[in-house]
């Protein structure tokens, strides 16, 4: 197993970029990845559609100018719409022969709800986890083909939400997770029972922390996620409820020997000050981390 401290990476959203419409500013990706590097991170996540390049040599370029690497990108599918989907899959196959080219190795999948935004929840009927399970098993073969694994990103406002969604894809599915700690704790799920159920079956992971008394407010609807999110939920680590040592503890625990990604979702407004800003919560986080 190689060192924890050699495998955490970052995402771009955790500097504000989202390819959400109207999520936000999106920062330059130059200063982006030079400030993710700074920090001591290794890898990053593609982001949005266009934000890096997805022509492999140029990306592996960019990449290496800053000495890191690309280890997947989140990519929302609606597979339980038979309306949906098969548009879906095709965008979803496509992004995996993208993924692979640049070199990731990780398809994080997020099931949409077939609805704008996240701040609906759903339940899927009994015949539409029938076409998600049947469209789920498709993509993990098609990305496979790619050599590339699928794993599905539970998140709040998405198809698979709840530690219910978590439990029954776990008995009835063959899908890897990337456990995502924020959107578990956000979901009303247990991150470090989940990381205990799905143990051998997490293929990556995102860090967050989550402010306790927002969380209450977004599960009980007085506040939508998009608005909790320009509020501050998502905490540096070891900021917020979440038992950020413990789940990672239970992961390395089990020989989990995959990439923490440091995903904490925030909403700006305009280029921070050099220095200042986003990447001083993601320092903040990777140093709680060292401490473990």
């Amino acid at each position: 197993m190689t060192d924890m401290m050699s495998r955490i990476a970052g995402a771009p959203i955790t500097w504000g970029v989202d390819g959400s419409p109207g999520w936000g500013h999106l920062m330059d990706a130059d200063r982006v990845l030079a400030e993710m590097a700074e920090i001591g991170l290794k890898a990053t996540e593609l982001g949005p559609d266009g934000y890096l390049p997805v022509d492999p040599a140029e990306l592996a370029a960019k990449l290496g100018k800053y000495g890191l690497e690309l280890v997947g990108g989140f990519v929302p599918a609606v597979l339980h719409l038979p309306d949906r989907a098969e548009a879906d899959l095709d965008y979803a196959a496509r992004a995996a022969r993208t993924l692979a080219g640049c070199g990731a190795n990780v398809l994080v999948l997020g099931p949409g709800s077939g609805l704008d935004g996240y701040d609906t929840s759903i339940d899927m009927s009994h015949d539409e986890w029938s076409v998600f399970l049947g469209n789920l098993k498709e993509l993990m073969a098609s990305a496979a083909d790619e050599g590339l694994t699928v794993a599905l990103h539970q998140h709040w406002g998405m198809a698979i939400e709840t530690q219910a969604h978590v439990e029954r894809l776990i008995a009835e599915s063959e899908v890897e997770f990337c456990l995502d700690t924020g959107h578990l704790y956000l979901g009303g799920a247990d991150p470090v029972d989940i990381a205990r159920k799905a143990a051998g079956r997490v293929a990556h992971v995102h860090l967050k922390d989550v402010d306790a008394e927002m969380a209450k407010q977004v599960r009980s609807g007085e506040l939508a996620f998009r608005q909790s999110v320009i509020d501050g939920i998502f905490k540096p680590l070891g900021d917020g409820g979440v038992d950020i040592a413990g789940f990672v503890r239970t992961l390395e625990d089990a020989g989990f020997d995959g990439w923490y990604v440091l995903e904490q979702d925030c909403v700006l407004d305009a280029d921070p000050a050099p220095g200042e800003g986003p990447v001083g919560d993601a320092r903040k986080s990777f140093e709680y981390l060292a401490t473990l």
